[in-house]
């Protein structure tokens, strides 16, 4: 199946900011939340709207085309190689119901299970983040203002090593288990000093959203995102805008430099002249032994 790239992205670009829009325009204090998991586990009759809307534009634009989408997803689905939306359609939920304004539309694009279109949108900033593989990635400040080519800095820095990095992390839905002790442990090993045998990085980041990390680092705002635990539709877009921007995302867990989509575990590095396969390598030591295990 052929489809046509740049049709898609430019229509992932109208919806995102139709996403945004409701997104505005709903009231945390006034809607109804639920949970799945647990109660960090968030889902609002925002993210389900936002998701209706954006499949039945979709379908209707591209009725070939599969979807997947975080609210309507069944366990046991996968991303099949026919080419596929990965939808999150409020990811930063639990930003979301705070007001906390960094949230976002995450829109991807998945063929052959590789991301090929991203596009994230943060309409509390106006801020959009969208790529087409092979064809560079770019960041929109405002609506309607000349789109920035990704990274932001003209001449990016080499990466020097985790004492000279900063660093994104999630403590994700679950709190407790082995996955969270192998998390929990990371953190501290990434933050404390070099003398008590950490890796003393220059700070650790939570932005609250998969999508808006993974932007982030292609941007070379962030040096690195490590992850364990968030699904296909956080990282499917902003893979592909990392991608572009010439970053790479290696496997979490030590050893893998060519993770699935769905991994699950994900280590982002931002493009850089220099030092991405030296930094990984380096993180990958302070994981250790501590693999996290999210399958299903």
């Amino acid at each position: 199946m052929t489809v046509n790239l740049q049709a898609i992205h430019d229509e992932l670009v109208l919806v995102a900011y139709e996403a945004g829009r409701m997104m505005l325009s709903a009231n945390p204090a006034n809607i109804d939340t639920g949970t799945k998991l647990n109660s960090v586990d968030i889902v609002t009759e925002t993210d389900q709207a936002v998701e209706k809307m954006v499949s039945s534009r979709l379908a209707s634009a591209f009725p070939d085309v599969a979807f997947m989408g975080e609210e309507t997803y069944k366990p046991g689905m996968r991303v099949g190689p026919e080419p596929t939306f990965v939808v999150d359609p409020i990811d930063g939920t639990t930003n979301f119901v705070h007001s906390f304004p960094n949230a976002c539309i995450s829109l991807g694009l998945a063929i052959d299970r590789s991301p090929a279109i991203g596009v994230i949108y943060n309409p509390w900033q106006d801020l959009l983040f969208t790529a087409i593989k092979g064809q560079g990635a770019y960041m929109t400040r405002i609506k309607g203002t000349a789109p920035q080519k990704l990274p932001l800095a003209h001449a990016p820095r080499p990466l020097e090593g985790l004492d000279k990095a900063l660093v994104a992390i999630e403590w994700g839905s679950s709190r407790d288990g082995a996955n969270y002790q192998v998390k929990t442990d990371v953190f501290k090993k990434l933050a404390a000093t070099k003398e008590t045998g950490g890796a003393m990085v220059h700070s650790l980041r939570s932005l609250g959203s998969a999508a808006l990390n993974l932007a982030a680092v292609a941007a070379g705002q962030l040096d690195m995102y490590w992850e364990g635990g968030c699904w296909a539709w956080d990282v499917c877009a902003g893979w592909c805008i990392l991608a572009e921007a010439g970053g790479v995302m290696a496997s979490g867990n030590p050893g893998n430099w060519e993770p699935a989509l769905e991994e699950r575990v994900y280590l982002a590095v931002r493009g850089a002249p220099s030092g991405q396969k030296e930094i990984v390598e380096e993180f990958w030591k302070v994981i250790g032994d501590g693999k996290m295990d999210y399958s299903v």
